[in-house]
């Protein structure tokens, strides 16, 4: 955590409006990107549930504690299990179980996935995607994040986060593949 982010945070467990106003400033576009395409591109519910995370982040931000990770990730956390939430009980079918051991082919699969996606499409295949590989995915190439910073946020290592992202990857290829509508 940086010096800024820890004096912003310390801030906003004072309860300073400012502190909140500009976490909320610096972390709303991507928890709403996030979220936007967890509900396949319902912005009001994205906007409904974008707005229950800071609305939660006021409520708990003195149970915040650092411990390696940045703010943005436990953002992403309560983001994440608010989804979850709205998918429970709006009893949405969870996402297609794709097979652990994924056989990729020679071509480079990050560029024909890459080629292939529209905007559309994407919001159209990543509820088929397991839970670990749409957070990759997103985080990756919808926030743009490097794989260190994704590996953070998901507390997981560099290299297990390469390793998801492929997966992630083939996977889009072969939905896409596989379903015409895509």
């Amino acid at each position: 955590m940086s010096d800024d982010e820890a004096k912003l945070i310390q801030q906003a467990k004072q309860g300073d409006p400012a502190a909140f106003a500009e976490i909320y400033e610096q972390c709303q576009p991507a928890i709403y990107r996030y979220i936007f395409y967890q509900v396949e591109g319902d912005a009001t519910i994205a906007e409904d549930l974008t707005s229950e995370v800071f609305v939660r982040l006021v409520d708990k931000i003195d149970r915040f504690t650092y411990r390696g990770r940045p703010l943005l990730a436990w953002l992403y956390t309560i983001a994440r299990n608010l989804v979850t939430d709205h998918r429970r009980r709006v009893k949405k079918s969870l996402p297609l179980e794709l097979k652990k051991q994924l056989v990729a082919d020679t071509i480079d699969v990050e560029v024909t996935v890459e080629d292939k996606l529209t905007h559309r499409q994407v919001i159209a295949a990543i509820p088929h995607l397991t839970e670990p590989q749409r957070q990759v995915i997103l985080l990756r190439f919808i926030e743009g994040l490097d794989n260190a910073s994704t590996a953070s946020i998901l507390g997981k290592s560099v290299n297990a986060v390469k390793a998801l992202q492929h997966r992630a990857l083939a996977a889009l290829r072969r939905i896409l593949e596989r379903d015409e509508r895509f």
